[in-house]
């Protein structure tokens, strides 16, 4: 994934991919603000910039467990806003082979997401279980140090 974001996030930067995601973004229902708010260049950056994040906050993962939460759960809302387009977005299935389920290059481009999205959960399942169980092996400690502190003798 972390390879991923960085190639994805690289492209984001450059015309060529800028005027690429224009039938995609556009027909994003949840990224398609980005282009009044940043215009079309702006937009590109705005995503690569968020893409080379979760690549750092995943990467960062391996040694801070809550890092690598965050950058899976930006990744997961990555990959659901461009599933999302799917259904939104115009010729999506081939007329010339009869329509659904036969996808077009941008479907095809979009579908890849879902396997990518799967990922990103089981990698935000597991940050979380290893956040979780640093949180209970750190309770147990604590609790025998308090335990250890009551029985001091009161009056010394």
């Amino acid at each position: 994934m972390v390879i991923i974001f960085l190639f994805f996030g690289y492209s984001k930067w450059f015309n060529y991919e800028a005027q690429s995601l224009i039938p995609l973004i556009s027909h994003g229902p949840l990224i398609f603000w980005l282009y009044p708010v940043f215009g079309i260049r702006g937009a590109g950056r705005c995503l690569g910039t968020s893409e080379w994040l979760f690549c750092v906050l995943l990467f960062s993962g391996f040694w801070n467990k809550k890092l690598g939460v965050l950058g899976a759960l930006g990744a997961c809302f990555a990959f659901i806003s461009t599933i999302s387009i799917i259904p939104f977005l115009p010729d999506a299935w081939a007329k010339s082979a009869g329509g659904f389920p036969a996808m077009t290059d941008m479907v095809a481009f979009l579908i890849k997401d879902i396997g990518l999205l799967a990922l990103c959960l089981y990698l935000l399942r597991q940050d979380l279980i290893r956040v979780l169980r640093s949180t209970r092996s750190s309770f147990p400690s604590f609790a025998a140090h308090v335990r250890q502190q009551s029985e001091v003798p009161h009056g010394y």
